[in-house]
């Protein structure tokens, strides 16, 4: 993981969820859809909470579409197969 993410696995959705950094600009769309999976940092940053796994999946999934510049990234950790963005 680089300083530009934010990285977790979710075991209970099988999924690998990070944030782009880089691309995050603090609107916190993401917690107010998924207040148990993400929060802002010092930096104003998005960051993925240790209890990521106490939001349902489609929450989490509506999460990362609310952002408004797709800084959140999901794949099935499995596979790999990209969730979103597409």
């Amino acid at each position: 993981m680089s300083d530009k993410q934010a990285s977790t696995s979710s075991q209970k959705n099988a999924w690998k969820v990070w944030v782009d950094r880089d691309l995050c600009i603090g609107a916190a769309s993401c917690i107010a859809v998924a207040p148990k999976a993400f929060s802002l940092d010092d930096d104003a940053k998005a960051v993925i909470l240790d209890t990521i796994d106490q939001e349902q999946k489609e929450t989490v999934l509506d999460a990362a579409r609310a952002c408004p510049v797709a800084a959140i990234f999901i794949e099935e950790t499995k596979t790999g197969k990209r969730i979103f963005p597409k």
